[in-house]
């Protein structure tokens, strides 16, 4: 099944749509709160994002299941354009930030209006998992002092403020600490509760609740902690320890400032925003896909256009960038979300919550939406994922390290651009040829009427994929699809995992796909997706 109109509200589903909305609507708000904080943005910003993605984005967008909004993947890309282009001063790099949304966002909308949606298969998979990874590391290195009650002045590298840690440790402010530690302890504990309905309540939620509760008995307002040692210039234990947020919607507003736009600083932020959030929408969009099960289809094309539109109004009204959003989504469907009418609700109850309960904002503590990143930050990057990609191959490990260590020595862009050099460079070192590594050798035969075979030959990687899989779009449902790899002298990983996800979908079809001449290449680990090598 494939994209259809998703305009007309289905009385049928509009319960379990409704009921869904409003749980991701729960996990959602403390979540919109931290992210946006952490990215150097007022906290209203990121409920704005969320509210307009799933008030509109929701409504013109190509995706059945996904939910729109902030994402701790864009914190760090975020957070880096108001240092660079603020110098300093927060609220200016806010404002050219909003600026630079608003052209990504337009970027975004010619994007998909080219069909660049396929754009997602350039990304080895290991370079996407690393930069991942590293915002994982970052996130964590910029949360952890805020967990502690610490403030600290950032006008370093990560890599030092990863070493200045220790020191950050010393200055604990322990009834801070504990709240952060009560959140910790709820998102680890909570996923083994058992018990049905309790299930039902959001972790994040007990997070935030338990934290206001906290927060009250320890009188957080007028909690003035006592430094026991001599403060470095740069730390603060002064607090502020709770969100705070204007009196009224409307001054909640912001307006971009274009002053910046000839600079060469403020383009870096715009293709930066651009190309991770539309990689992290696409790849989202994917994979939700996949845990839809009516075994629906998104239009990758219309949903990096809806987005770019969502983007362009958010930066424009003083809104963090959306993309479709993991959790959240995974979330949606596990609470029988049918149709994107939950992600509309759930924007809903977000706008709801903020016009009647404004001051409830005001209670929640900063350590507790820090325990939520952190706790985010460390899924990301935890020896789980390292040691699911050592199943792959050492070379994908190296390709995983390699990119982590760029993006925390450079920026987020250049480190994405030094693990794809490395892995071309891998390449060549095995005699790809130079043409090799942008075209992909293969040939299509219609056996008969219903049978399709693709035969591939030499190095099948991850950047001469993407003409073969636009050409694969045009094979009808229903077929049988036949990958002929007797002739290839290599197949990466990015391949070998696009030819499987592809085998799968059309099978969920109703078609038959099948891969002939695996038996002929030599895997580079126990890992079925790992690379082959012919023998």
């Amino acid at each position: 099944m494939t994209y259809s109109n998703l305009s007309k509200l289905n009385s049928h589903t509009l319960r379990k749509d409704l009921v869904a909305g409003f749980l991701v609507f729960l996990i959602a708000l403390p979540l919109c709160l931290g992210i946006a904080l952490a990215s150097g943005f007022p906290p209203m910003a990121g409920i704005i994002s969320a509210v307009i993605g799933g008030l509109l984005v929701s409504r013109i967008n190509g995706s059945y299941l996904t939910i729109n909004g902030p994402a701790a993947g864009l914190i760090v890309v975020i957070l880096t354009s108001v240092q660079n282009l603020g110098q300093g001063d927060m609220m200016a790099g806010y404002r050219f930030t909003l600026a630079a949304i608003v052209i990504a966002g337009l970027l975004q909308v010619v994007l998909g209006f080219y069909k660049a949606g396929i754009i997602a298969a350039f990304f080895p998979a290991s370079v996407v998992h690393g930069m991942l990874a590293a915002i994982g590391i970052i996130v964590m290195v910029k949360q952890i002092p805020v967990m502690l009650g610490v403030h600290v002045i950032d006008n370093g590298s990560i890599l030092a403020a990863m070493g200045n840690l220790p020191t950050v440790l010393t200055y604990l402010v322990p009834k801070i600490g504990l709240i952060a530690l009560f959140g910790i302890v709820i998102l680890i504990g909570w996923p083994h509760v058992r018990q049905r309905f309790l299930q039902q309540i959001p972790a994040p939620l007990l997070v935030i609740v338990s934290g206001m509760m906290l927060g009250l008995s320890f009188d957080l307002p007028h909690l003035q902690p006592e430094a026991f040692f001599r403060l470095p210039q740069g730390v603060s234990l002064d607090g502020p320890f709770l969100i705070a947020i204007p009196d009224s919607l409307l001054a909640s507003f912001y307006f971009p400032d274009f002053s910046m736009v000839t600079t060469f600083a403020f383009w870096e932020s715009v293709v930066t925003i651009a190309l991770v959030g539309s990689i992290e929408t696409l790849l989202v969009a994917t994979a939700v896909d996949k845990l839809d099960p009516q075994k629906r289809y998104s239009d990758l094309n219309r949903d990096l256009c809806a987005i770019g539109i969502g983007n362009t109004l958010s930066g424009f009204v003083g809104g963090l960038p959306m993309i479709a959003e993991v959790i959240r989504s995974s979330a949606n469907i596990d609470n029988g979300a049918q149709s994107g009418w939950a992600n509309f609700f759930h924007g809903a109850f977000l706008l709801l919550f903020i016009v009647l309960f404004p001051r409830v904002i005001d209670a929640i503590p900063l350590a507790s939406l820090a325990a939520l990143l952190v706790y985010t930050g460390f899924r990301l990057t935890s020896p789980a994922v390292f040691a699911k990609t050592l199943d792959l191959g050492k070379e994908q490990l190296a390709l995983f390290v390699v990119t982590i260590l760029g993006v925390l020595s450079t920026n987020l862009l250049l480190g994405v651009i030094i693990g794809i050099t490395v892995k071309l460079l891998f390449h060549v070192g095995r005699g790809v040829s130079l043409a090799n590594l942008l075209s992909m050798s293969y040939r299509f035969e219609r056996r008969q009427d219903d049978v399709r075979v693709i035969k591939i030959s030499g190095a099948a990687i991850f950047s001469n994929l993407i003409g073969l899989k636009s050409e694969l779009t045009k094979i009808a449902d229903g077929k049988t699809v036949i990958f002929d790899v007797f002739d290839a002298e290599m197949i990466d990983h990015t391949v070998m995992e696009f030819i499987d996800r592809y085998r799968q979908d059309y099978c969920d079809r109703g078609g038959l796909c099948e891969i002939h001449g695996l038996s002929k290449q030599v895997s580079a680990s126990d890992h079925k997706l790992s690379a082959r090598f012919r023998k």
